[in-house]
């Protein structure tokens, strides 16, 4: 099985790299955007065929390494 995390800071945490590329997307001619958040992807190829179990083992690994769940949300995928 696969799981993909999405890592992404809070709503109101500040993010510095998000506003510098934002920055360099207008100097270089894009304005329609608006806002950049930048974020991480993480990609676990796990042995386990349970989804439920591979769920709530990914959720545990994210919560206790993968994320700073003080300033970070995350969102999990799970494909067979």
């Amino acid at each position: 099985m696969k799981a993909i995390v999405n890592v992404y800071l809070k709503e109101g945490v500040l993010d510095p790299q998000g506003k510098a590329a934002h920055h360099a997307l207008g100097s270089l001619g894009f304005d329609n955007v608006s806002d950049v958040r930048i974020g991480k992807q993480i990609i676990l190829t796990l042995k386990a065929t349970d989804k439920a179990a591979v769920e709530a083992e990914v959720k545990e690994m994210t919560e206790t390494l993968l994320a700073n769940t003080v300033i970070e949300d995350y969102s999990i995928e799970i494909s067979e």
